[in-house]
């Protein structure tokens, strides 16, 4: 019990890392306290309690929220996240990530997050299906194309969303499909949604390496989190030439020192819903896996992973953040001191709601653009925002984090200034 105690005070929260990194950002552009009293809150905040019926014909009360941090830059857009750790300060977190995201991309979005305290793993496909419909009909009163928009985050997908978009539409008496992105393309989704966020970090990461005159043929790599986004980006490293020596999910790590084959993984995790069990590997578990001699590490899993125990034993040169605030600010720090390269959550793992602002647009003007459009628009736009980051970087003498932190700040901030306050 012990050990679990120490393990859970470890692990730093969403909204306190979120907002300490908030305050640094402020004092670097010399934010007013007006606007900072604005930011380090939510605009606004649902808990709903409610009932699903479960298979055994027993009735279970979950809890769910919906979180709206600011939305001085457009409608609200954040994930839904099916977890047991779904709770009140994780979401507000959670909801400020997603609207510096929005600004650093410099898309039309504020920061939301959503989610509810459940344990999918647990739950039958009838059950979460009920429950998504249930919770959707609960948070109904906050969604729509022009105000909210969910999209899926851990342990939700393409299903989820389209189980969500049935229900909204179902009440409104009409189809909506732009009531939510990361749709199967059946029901309005866009090409290329699928591996958008791997796809950004991998852009990321050829950026990075360009800048620091390196190769990354031959480069090695280790990926914690083997779920969309770890899977992803572990493919896009494979076509680069690099070898992925290491990845984990929630039950372990796999570690092959001549390269791990991610074909045959992905259809291994596929078929056993794990990585343990993959031939000719060792098994390591993921304080192991974060501390392997690499080049470049992709914490792709949840937040607050990282931390001031472990930090100091990460010997990766290159850290990309492909989940969202899987590093505290006391790692950041060790970070820095070590001059470790870190490409913050915020700036990495944009992809994901870059081309869901793509589906977005071409729900609201039924358009159905190809894979290569997307593909094309989505390196735009990264590239744009990688190169803004990085001048900052340069300028000012700041970490990466800083600097897209900084960028979103004073966007999010001119923003509200410019709207100014009514009534």
């Amino acid at each position: 019990m012990k050990d679990a105690d120490d393990k859970k005070k470890t692990v730093q929260g969403p909204l306190e890392t979120a907002r300490r990194q908030l305050l640094a950002a402020a004092r670097i552009v010399n934010l007013s306290d007006d606007i900072l009293g604005i930011l380090v809150n939510t605009k606004r905040e649902l808990i709903v309690h409610f009932p699903v019926k479960m298979d055994d014909g027993s009735l279970r009360i979950f809890t769910g929220y919906r979180v709206h941090h600011n939305l001085s830059r457009g409608p609200a857009k954040g994930g839904i996240r099916f977890h047991p750790d779904v709770d009140l300060d994780s979401m507000r977190g959670l909801a400020m990530w997603m609207g510096w995201k929005a600004a650093v991309a410099n898309i039309p979005f504020g920061g939301a997050k959503g989610g509810v305290a459940c344990n999918p793993k647990q739950m039958s496909l009838a059950e979460i299906e009920r429950l998504t419909r249930r919770y959707t009909w609960e948070i109904s009163i906050m969604l729509g194309p022009d105000s909210d928009i969910p999209a899926p985050d851990v342990y939700t997908d393409s299903q989820t969303m389209s189980w969500m978009m049935d229900t909204y539409s179902i009440l409104q008496g009409y189809s909506v499909p732009g009531v939510v992105t990361g749709k199967p393309v059946e029901l309005g989704g866009s090409l290329g949604r699928k591996e958008a966020t791997g796809r950004g970090v991998i852009i990321c990461l050829t950026s990075i390496a360009k800048n620091m005159g390196l190769d990354l043929n031959g480069m090695t790599s280790v990926v914690q989190g083997f779920g969309k986004v770890g899977t992803a980006v572990s493919r896009f490293i494979r076509d680069h030439g690099m070898r992925v020596l290491a990845v984990s999910d929630s039950t372990c790590g796999v570690y092959n020192s001549k390269g791990l084959d991610i074909p045959r993984l992905v259809e291994h995790k596929e078929l056993n819903g794990t990585v343990k069990g993959f031939p000719d590997c060792d098994e390591i578990s993921n304080e192991e896996l974060l501390t392997l001699d690499c080049d470049v590490l992709v914490p792709a899993a949840l937040n607050g992973l990282i931390h001031g125990e472990n930090a100091h034993g990460i010997k990766a040169r290159i850290i990309i953040e492909g989940a969202n605030g899987p590093t505290t600010v006391e790692a950041d720090k060790i970070f820095q001191d070590r001059g470790i390269i870190l490409i913050p959550d915020i700036l990495a793992n944009a992809g994901g709601v870059i081309v869901s602002y793509f589906e977005w647009v071409q729900n609201l003007q039924e358009l159905l653009w190809s894979e290569q459009e997307v593909n094309e628009k989505l390196y735009k736009i990264m590239n744009r925002s990688f190169d803004e980051v990085y001048a900052m970087h340069q300028d000012k003498k700041i970490s990466m984090r800083m600097a897209a932190l900084c960028t979103a700040v004073n966007r999010t901030a001119d923003a509200i200034r410019l709207r100014g306050i009514y009534p």
